[in-house]
């Protein structure tokens, strides 16, 4: 049995130069896949802890941000 190989053509050869390797094709696919899904089951099971907000407990000033430098005691602490 022979098998009978054609010499690409210019045109031919250019186009495969210019398009990425099939694996590349097929990761970028899959990985378009894959954030589809997730972000499809993400919005089907809604927020994760809807009602959570900051419990205030670590000083700051109410809004949930839990306080910065103005709450630091700047004295020294001696050893």
């Amino acid at each position: 049995m022979e098998e009978s190989s054609q010499p690409s053509t210019g045109a031919d050869s250019t186009l495969r130069k210019l398009l990425p390797p099939p694996a590349l094709c097929g990761f970028l696919l899959l990985l378009a896949l894959m954030f589809t899904v997730s972000y499809a089951v993400g919005s089907t099971a809604g927020p994760v802890a809807p009602g959570l907000h900051g419990t205030n407990t670590g000083g700051g000033n109410g809004d949930g941000s839990g306080g910065g430098m103005e709450d630091m005691d700047m004295h020294g602490s001696g050893g």
